[in-house]
């Protein structure tokens, strides 16, 4: 009986040992599970740019991924990378991004592009430019990129001849032109001699200023006067981009008419600005970015190209200047800046 009742006890003793296993291996699991969780990933940002300057584009980058499910912070994070308008650099900012092992890089200039192909064949690429992606090299075509770059593009340097034309219609008997181009652009050629053929087109002479640092734009801006420029055409560049402030206050003060793509240039001050807006190509961007994060491959992504362009006059930089815009070209302007 004695016998028994011990077996009973040990039986008893057994249960409630693996009740309290059970128990413990129960509370155990979601923290196993939550230790499993794949990590955060994360997105790596290359810009040839300086951060300042580049806010609103940045926030049109977020809010087109966040419009794709991924908000920074939230369940994707973003390493920042920025040359501050120094394309050496961007080489080696591309490297740390592919040690960091970032799950997608967005090159954010047609140089910051070709940085990041170069350094990598296996983290997808999303690049966002304005020269032609083929002709760069970065993919097979603009339907089937092939590889792992797909990206958005628009007309900024084919927009350059337009951009010479409105010179022209505002001032009729112009017989010179200048034109500002990044030497260390990939498309620096390329933009300079299509302007100066267009140039030649319309019967003006032209003169290619280079430019790649601030301290080169105020010393070949002095020059403008020299060269007798009637205007200037400011080449398609992200390092012009980010010194839209400095090239309208230098255009005002040398008393030269320009124009350049971004409306950032004629806010500030300049004199015109016609092309794509930089909202609506990082916005887009962001979208890609969040398909790729959800699966999506570059190589089956088609280049997007953003077509619609606007054009900004700034009427209170034309006074200053003593020119008078016709109605037909004022008629035609998306905004006027009084």
């Amino acid at each position: 009986m004695l016998s028994s009742n011990r077996g009973h006890m040990r039986f008893n003793f057994l249960r409630r040992r693996d009740f309290i296993t059970l128990l413990g291996g129960a509370v155990a699991w979601p923290l196993a599970v939550h230790a499993q969780q794949k990590p955060m990933p994360v997105i790596g940002f290359l810009d040839r740019a300086s951060p300042d300057p580049s806010g609103e584009r940045v926030r049109a980058f977020r809010r087109g991924l966040s419009e794709a499910g991924f908000v920074e912070g939230r369940n994707v994070a973003i390493e920042y990378r920025w040359a501050d308008g120094q394309n050496d650099r961007l080489p080696a900012l591309t490297a740390d991004l592919v040690r960091r092992q970032v799950m997608v890089i967005v090159a954010t200039s047609d140089s910051s592009a070709v940085a990041a192909k170069a350094s990598t064949a296996t983290i997808p690429i999303v690049f966002i430019g304005g020269g032609d992606p083929v002709k760069l090299g970065l993919v097979a075509s603009l339907n089937r990129p092939g590889g792992n770059l797909t990206g958005v593009t628009n007309l900024n340097i084919e927009l350059g001849q337009k951009r010479l034309q409105l010179l022209r219609e505002l001032l009729p008997k112009s017989t010179i032109v200048a034109v500002l181009v990044n030497p260390t652009n990939p498309s620096a050629e390329t933009i300079s001699n299509d302007l100066q053929a267009a140039a030649r087109t319309i019967g003006v002479q032209s003169h290619v200023l280079r430019a790649s640092t601030a301290n080169e734009i105020d010393t070949v801006l002095a020059s403008l006067h020299l060269l007798q420029a009637d205007a200037l055409v400011i080449g398609p560049d992200a390092f012009f981009m980010s010194r839209s402030e400095q090239l309208a206050a230098l255009t005002l003060h040398h008393g030269t008419p320009a124009i350049f793509q971004t409306r950032e240039f004629a806010a500030a001050g300049g004199l015109m600005s016609y092309g794509t807006g930089q909202p609506d190509l990082f916005r887009q961007a962001g979208l890609y970015t969040g398909r790729i994060l959800k699966g999506d491959k570059p190589a089956d992504l088609p280049v997007e190209q953003v077509t619609k362009v606007e054009l900004v006059i700034n009427m209170k930089t034309a006074k200053a200047l003593g020119l008078t815009f016709p109605i037909t070209l004022l008629g035609r302007a998306d905004e006027v800046i009084e």
